[in-house]
């Protein structure tokens, strides 16, 4: 029984800011953004969008009530949670009115979350072949207005059903990682932004991929001619090419590769870094937009999470029948949305999520997304479904 991701489904906020603008109001060459960073655009959430929200107005793409009746687990990677105690699995849970006899969590370990919760997914439908689990990586990345980071912000979702005999990517075995208590970047209690070695970072990155894809070899005898294509986390679309660079050479087959990660980098470079998101969006991306895709491709993901966590799997596609819909859902929803000047950005990301016990209520008359934020209410926060009457 093959066991894996059956759909998927993204979301981002409706505002975002070009690339040139914002090295233009740094004193910054734009090539170093769009060629050294490798973004050309970059997502930007209201306050009335948060991980919840996000996730399900990602998973709303897709599901179905027959879909919501069979989903027995919701795992919720993240790493900008919004309570110390409860998960976003539960508001989620609510949101999207999934059946209650499931179980619900949430997965921290930096940018691997989602992964971590996607192959714990495929171990339960593998006991549970009736059963099917929602598993959703959101995140905002916060860096700071005019700061290093500042380039590698972004906001987004992406929600997975995994069942079996999926008709998008069947997660194969084994998978290898490698794990280490290491200091590139954290965010304290104390801090909504991100604190980040970055040239230590990239370079765990790359030794994290070395270590877990030379693993992989060892244990399947398989090498990279085996695959069709390679799949990365992408906390900016650069430092894909710069983990491919480790292992790709000049031949036919090298060439096919880096024309697929083409393909692959499309949405992230339009978003920018959604952290749990990332790998699956990359994945996402090149579903819907390389013209190779068939049955029976062969792709390797490597997914990091800083701190620090590496995981090299790999996938066999499935029938894929609706990924050309998907591709349509997603490139409407980048076309429609908003550019926000400079000036406008740096005000949406200052009117932050307030952190204290007062009531607020938010303004939430521009809105447009099925599901969004309306403030806190005696310490809860109150979301909203418009799809309700």
């Amino acid at each position: 029984m093959s066991v894996g991701i059956d759909k998927i489904g993204f979301y981002t906020p409706k505002f975002y800011i070009d690339m040139v603008d914002l090295a233009h109001a740094r004193n910054e060459d734009p090539n170093k953004y769009l060629v050294g960073i490798g973004q050309t655009r970059q997502a930007v959430a209201p306050v009335t969008q948060d991980i919840v929200t996000m996730a399900a107005n990602a998973a709303a793409t897709f599901l179905t009530a027959e879909d919501k009746q069979n989903i027995e687990m919701i795992i919720f990677g993240t790493e900008s949670g919004i309570d110390n105690s409860k998960a976003a699995a539960m508001y989620l849970q609510n949101l999207l009115e999934l059946s209650h006899e499931a179980r619900a969590f949430e997965i921290k370990q930096a940018c691997y979350g989602a992964t971590a919760g996607l192959q714990m997914a495929v171990d339960f439908v593998k006991l549970h072949p009736e059963a099917s689990v929602l598993v959703v990586g959101a995140d905002i990345a916060r860096y700071g207005i005019n700061t290093p980071g500042e380039v590698t912000q972004g906001a987004g979702a992406v929600a997975m059903l995994v069942k079996s005999n999926p008709d998008l990517v069947e997660i194969e075995e084994p998978s290898t990682f490698y794990s280490e208590d290491i200091m590139d970047f954290w965010r304290p209690l104390y801090r909504s932004e991100a604190i980040v070695d970055g040239h230590y970072s990239n370079n765990m990155y790359i030794d994290f991929f070395t270590k877990t894809w030379e693993q992989y070899q060892q244990k399947t005898n398989q090498t990279m001619n085996d695959f069709d294509a390679f799949l990365f986390h992408l906390p900016y679309t650069k430092m894909g090419i710069k983990a491919l660079r480790t292992i790709l050479t000049d031949d036919d087959h090298s060439q096919k590769i880096w024309q697929e990660f083409e393909a692959a980098k499309k949405y992230n470079a339009e978003v920018g870094n959604i952290y749990t998101g990332s790998l699956y969006l990359s994945l996402l991306s090149w579903l819907a937009n390389s013209t190779n895709v068939k049955q029976g491709n062969h792709i390797g993901l490597f997914s990091f999470g800083s701190g620090a966590q590496g995981e090299f799997f790999a996938g066999r596609i499935g029938p894929a029948k609706k990924r050309l819909e998907i591709k349509d859902q997603v490139d409407e929803m980048l076309a429609d949305r908003t550019l926000l000047s400079i000036d406008e950005y740096e005000e949406i990301f200052n009117a932050r999520k307030p952190f204290e016990s007062a009531d607020y209520q938010l303004d939430t008359s521009s809105e447009n997304a099925n599901y969004y934020l309306l403030g806190q209410k005696n310490h809860q926060l109150i979301y909203k479904n418009a799809n309700e009457k």
